[in-house]
């Protein structure tokens, strides 16, 4: 059974998502496909479920709160948590192996198809990869520093938890993409 702290974290990380992807709920995003939105929201919603099993493997227990939650101050949290993650995300990438990774991934991309269009296969990738990170950086990294035994993801329980986590990280990340192009939307 998980915390408190670690219910509201759930919540707020099920906010800031929408906030690291568009800056705002995703409900106030004006998309030419309701089902476009529909399928992030499912994607979304997976992901906080294996979250809550992440979370309970790893013995999550952040710092107590001392004060009531409101939806007001989830949602300013939840922008600060949204805000945080895309710096450290935006630093990440424009690491020497940041860089490397976007380069291999973008040979690859050139290997199967010779006549994609390098500039936005370029402006995807490092699209992609930064929202993965700044996902990682809000979701994983967190719930690790605030947990009791990040061990745990090195047996066999954590491995297929963090397996499931990639499948359903990129998934949202390519939901969210989709919306954000529906929208002609840069973020």
């Amino acid at each position: 059974m998980l915390q408190k702290e670690s219910k509201i974290r759930i919540l707020e990380n099920f906010k800031s998502l929408d906030y690291v992807f568009f800056g705002k709920p995703v409900t106030e995003m004006v998309s030419c496909c309701p089902a476009l939105v529909e399928e992030y929201m499912t994607s979304k919603g997976a992901m906080m479920s294996l979250m809550i099993e992440m979370l309970q493997l790893l013995e999550h227990s952040p710092s107590k709160l001392d004060e009531y939650v409101d939806k007001n101050s989830l949602t300013e949290n939840a922008i600060n948590s949204a805000v945080i993650a895309r710096q450290n995300a935006e630093d990440l990438v424009q690491t020497e192996q940041g860089r490397a990774d976007i380069k291999a991934e973008l040979k690859e991309a050139l290997l199967e198809d010779e006549t994609i269009n390098l500039d936005e296969e370029v402006k995807d990738r490092i699209r992609q990869k930064a929202f993965g990170l700044a996902i990682d950086n809000l979701l994983v990294a967190r719930a690790v520093t605030e947990s009791n035994n990040h061990e745990n993801l090195n047996e066999w329980e954590g491995e297929i938890i963090e397996d499931a986590y990639k499948v359903l990280r990129d998934a949202l990340v390519e939901n969210a993409l989709f919306i954000l192009e529906s929208n002609d939307i840069t973020v």
